[in-house]
């Protein structure tokens, strides 16, 4: 078979997949329930997405490229995922296969301009790691270079051959999903597909250049050049190209290996709130980030001393070790104002001032109506806040199901938006929310958060006495304008004119007016039906015009409340 029809081969792989999905998805999750039959839809929900998943696992491990990247996102997701699903794509992390090592030192070689033994003193041929976009091998440098880097044992990426048209593709088939989901009401009303795509395509495109990844790297390590909790390898610049990356060998305990780190000595505990104290510095305070901090780009690193003990500079028995800077995401100042504002109505559980943040951030938009998510948020964190993920799996799902009955309609219809730039810090965060939960099945995110957002607070309160004059001002104003508000609001009522703003009734009496519709057309499709099929054979033209009459009402019955959920409820 020739590149070119591997290549539409490949692309209409993907988008039938992705097709396939959202049909039955649409069959199963929307369709069938409004004919009551959500408890038969429920049954079977973790057989089906086990099914998904596992068709899923096939085709990015049969095609590799960025549908792997997606299968990474999913695996992470251990916090909101059933165990199904994370369970059937977590070998997506390292068991991608290798590529031929002729095919590596012909491309490594055609970059490096010169022969392998030439560039370094030994390559191994078998790689120790491969990735959905390049693999890489430990080599050591020649007498000359190490003498310069300062080391002898190092890593080389390289990229696969044609990875540059497999993204191209992958990245066309991206985009024609993006645009079948764009055409979903639910979906658009969240977030513009096409726009997440090109975020996607740029991310993708700039993992591929491997000078930029060097450069990266460096930024990043600049910006922990003083925590000693944190350390990241060396660029060999002299034997890196953008298809080829030579890196200093750091290759550590993986962090998600909780055996090997118990038998260094390292408390997995600790290893999972160092990973999220770390994560949480690079997304709310420096604003530059790793946005691919899965298990295989992290290694824990012990030091020569005993683990456990500290050392002046503050540091444990062991460093974390970041590598693989190919995916790197920039929030700005805006957005990160508004992220450290969230984290401290969290740590607060501070209902209001979540809500108020999540629309800081651009997740929801400003003509949002919030005084139900404020009282549904509050309520969240009085039953719910403080719960670690063990704890919540031990929650009566009822009471889960009893909270989403209560506040789904009101979730729904919320003009919720995804930002742009949001989509590394959604991938980023899953990320270290799943790593770390995977360390420590009983790891409570409020533990990493509170430490944090008390130090965010502190920084804050350096405008503290601004903040207290400007609270003190709209007070007095309130007050001076408290005798004329209740006059007007007397004089309404005398005149009448009160009105009261109950959303979630009217919400409720849409959905009852639109389900009366929908219950005529049903009779009236009965009646035409029933009629044509009396009169056909006495009358056979009326009769065929009655049913096809009945058409209509039928069409109106079966689908008026999937096209009604296009506007607002």
């Amino acid at each position: 078979m020739t590149d070119a029809r591997r290549m539409r081969a490949r692309y209409r792989r993907i988008t039938r997949f992705a097709l396939r999905v959202m049909l039955q998805t649409w069959w199963w999750e929307l369709f069938l329930p409004r004919f009551g039959l959500t408890a038969l839809v429920a049954r079977g929900r973790a057989r089906r997405m086990r099914r998904i998943a596992q068709r899923f696992h096939a085709l990015a491990v049969d095609l590799g490229g960025l549908m792997i990247k997606v299968g990474q996102f999913l695996s992470s997701r251990l916090d909101i995922l059933p165990p199904e699903i994370t369970k059937e794509l977590e070998g997506l992390q390292d068991e991608v296969p290798p590529v031929a090592f002729d095919r590596i030192r012909a491309l490594a070689e055609s970059e490096l301009g010169v022969p392998l033994e030439q560039a370094f003193s030994f390559v191994d041929p078998q790689p120790v790691a491969a990735a959905s976009l390049g693999q890489a091998h430990r080599a050591r440098l020649s007498t000359a270079d190490a003498e310069l880097a300062g080391f002898t044992d190092v890593v080389v990426k390289v990229q696969r051959p044609g990875i540059d048209q497999i993204v191209d593709v992958d990245l066309r088939a991206l985009r024609k999903v993006g645009v079948w989901l764009s055409r979903v009401s639910l979906v658009s009303r969240r977030v513009d597909m096409p726009e997440l795509v090109e975020e996607f395509a740029e991310t993708s495109l700039q993992e591929i250049d491997y000078m930029q990844e060097g450069v990266n790297g460096e930024r990043f390590a600049r910006d922990f050049a003083d925590d000693p909790r944190v350390a990241t390898p060396a660029v060999v610049w002299e034997r890196s190209t953008r298809r080829v990356l030579t890196l200093q060998d750091v290759t550590a305990i993986k962090i998600n290996d909780r055996e090997a780190l118990v038998a260094a000595g390292i408390d997995p505990t600790d290893v999972a709130l160092a990973f999220a104290s770390v994560m949480f510095q690079q997304l709310f305070g420096n604003g530059y980030f790793h946005a691919d901090p899965h298990p295989g780009n992290i290694f824990v690193t012990p030091s020569a001393r005993e683990p456990g003990t500290a050392e002046e500079d503050g540091a444990e028995g062991w460093t974390l070790t970041f590598i693989d800077f190919g995916m790197m995401g920039q929030v700005p100042d805006s957005l990160r104002a508004g992220l450290r504002r969230l984290v401290i109505a969290v740590a607060a559980r501070d209902g209001v001032g979540l809500v108020d943040s999540i629309r800081e951030v651009g997740v929801l938009l400003p003509s949002a109506d919030t005084a139900e998510l404020e009282r549904a948020m509050t309520q969240l964190f009085a039953r719910f806040g403080g719960m670690g993920f063990a704890e919540l799996a031990e929650v009566d799902p009822r009471e889960f199901r009893d909270f989403a009955i209560e506040f789904g309609d009101l979730v729904r219809a919320l003009p919720f938006q995804l930002p742009e730039n949001f989509l590394l810090v959604i991938r980023a965060m899953s990320l270290t929310s799943g790593v770390s939960s995977a360390l420590d099945p009983a790891f409570n995110i409020w533990e990493a958060v509170e430490p944090y957002a008390a130090t965010l607070l502190r920084e804050e309160r350096g405008n503290v006495v601004q903040a207290v004059t400007r609270q003190a001002v709209d007070t007095v104003g309130l007050v001076a304008r408290l005798p004329r508000r209740i006059d007007k609001l007397a004089t309404r009522m005398e005149e009448g004119r009160l009105a009261v703003d109950a959303p979630r009734v009217d919400r409720r009496l849409a959905r009852l007016e639109r389900l009366c519709r929908r219950l005529l057309s049903a009779v009236l499709f009965g009646a035409l039906l029933i009629g044509g099929i009396l009169l056909r054979p006495d009358d056979p033209v009326f009769g065929t015009i009655l049913l096809v009459a009945a058409v209509p009402p039928l069409l109106h019955a079966l689908l008026a409340g999937v096209l009604g959920s296009r506007g607002p409820i």
